[in-house]
């Protein structure tokens, strides 16, 4: 099962010029559409003098959710190479923004969706792409008497990390990949007197008891 995505751990520059028009290209990495709205404003007060501010984001690890925004150049000219880009080196989670400094001759549209484009490659050239796995949640609430035995089990696992809270009854937040995520449900739900809570969103969800 393929339960990892790619995507960047820090920011990143590119840079392209043609014709004496000078493409400055940023790559980040971003988790929602309002984070991506704050760089841009950011980024358009900052480069106040520029021609134009492109950009194209994508987000999720199924790569479903992304935007592009050409700012004023033709249509399908800028945005879309740009998140072209970014789906030919599978990223997600990231904004790509690429500022143009107007060199005084016409591109074109061919001539600027090969310089939008190239500028964005160009930043995702500098980026230290990483891999990481897809996540399922796993919450559990058990007495104190099986508080070793669940240790016993978790710790089978390398690709696991958890949050716990002690009050009248253990609980514990886990996170596991996806691939694992089966087989530890199925060994939690084993033992008899701990519940298993499988969250769909915050705290809700189904709730199953050994």
């Amino acid at each position: 099962m393929d339960d990892t995505y790619r995507t960047i751990e820090e920011p990143a520059e590119g840079y392209l010029s043609e014709k004496k028009s000078r493409f400055l290209s940023f790559i980040f990495p971003v988790k929602e559409a309002q984070e991506v709205k704050k760089i841009v404003d950011a980024y358009r007060k900052k480069y106040y003098d520029a021609r134009h501010l492109c950009w194209a984001y994508m987000l999720g690890w199924k790569r479903e959710e992304y935007r592009s925004n050409d700012d004023g150049e033709p249509s399908g000219s800028a945005g879309k190479p740009i998140l072209g880009q970014i789906h030919s080196a599978e990223l997600t989670d990231v904004l790509i923004l690429v500022v143009r400094y107007f060199g005084g001759t016409l591109l074109g549209t061919g001539g600027l969706i090969k310089a939008y484009r190239g500028a964005a490659a160009d930043a995702i050239s500098h980026a230290r792409i990483v891999e990481k796995t897809i996540d399922d949640r796993i919450v559990i609430r058990f007495d104190y008497p099986l508080l070793n035995e669940v240790m016993r089990l978790l710790k089978q696992y390398e690709e696991i990390n958890w949050r716990q809270e002690f009050g009248e009854c253990c609980r514990m937040d886990l996170h596991i990949r996806r691939s694992l995520s089966g087989r530890l449900k199925e060994q939690l739900s084993s033992l008899h007197g701990l519940s298993v809570l499988l969250p769909k969103q915050g705290e809700t969800g189904s709730e199953t008891t050994g």
